[in-house]
């Protein structure tokens, strides 16, 4: 019998999906039972805490092969990156800069390329990282919250997104739009401006497409 699983926040489906056994999201994703929240999130990646997901029952799968030899099987498996793209003041890219990525203490050198992205291979349990940025004093590192990217449609998603972007929108723990509405509305028209959209201060559907376009999810 299928179970129902409640998003907590910092969950992907990746993650979830390992959880429950399944070493493709893809299996759960697809399911006919989570096609609705299939149609409003869009990606596996982005969920809403609170997102209600239906874990269908494992499915045993049978092979038969003969006695006396040895088998290789391989199970289904969807492999994870983390992608990040450094840009400047200016916003252009940051090609060929070192960097050092930290993924729950593990080090990585990379270089960006031409677009001034990095990409490293990310296991579906990890939920934090610290990014260095050639060799900054006192080694300090850019904290990097895996798997807590709220959908655009929420503005907490709007909000995070215009901060990863240079657009301070206030904090994104335990963001509120009340607390931070001068912030949030001056961020988002300052982003309006810079993409030429209509500048109303309104993260509606319009300037919610651009602001993923821009971020990249």
């Amino acid at each position: 019998m299928s179970k129902v699983h409640t998003v907590r926040q910092g969950e992907h489906l990746a993650r979830i999906s390992q959880e429950y056994g399944f070493t493709d999201y893809r299996i759960i994703w697809e399911h006919a039972s989570n096609a609705n929240l299939k149609k409003a999130r869009k990606n596996p990646d982005v969920l809403l805490p609170g997102d209600r997901i239906s874990i269908p029952d494992l499915q045993r799968k049978e092979e038969s092969c003969p006695t006396g030899r040895r088998h290789k099987f391989k199970a289904p498996k969807r492999p994870l990156s983390l992608c990040i793209v450094l840009q400047d003041a200016a916003r252009k890219a940051m090609a060929d800069t070192s960097c050092e990525l930290r993924i729950e203490g593990e080090s990585h050198a990379l270089v960006t390329d031409d677009r001034g992205m990095i990409s490293c291979a990310l296991l579906p349990t990890a939920e934090q990282a610290a990014l260095i940025i050639g060799e900054p004093a006192g080694d300090a590192a850019i904290q990097i919250r895996i798997g807590h990217l709220d959908p655009v449609e929420e503005p907490s998603g709007q909000a995070a997104r215009l901060n990863n972007l240079g657009y301070f929108a206030g904090p994104i723990a335990g963001f509120s739009e009340a607390d931070n509405k001068l912030l949030f509305l001056s961020a988002i028209e300052e982003f309006q401006c810079d993409q030429k959209l209509t500048v109303d201060g309104k993260c509606g559907p319009k300037t919610q497409a651009e602001l993923k376009r821009v971020h990249g999810s």
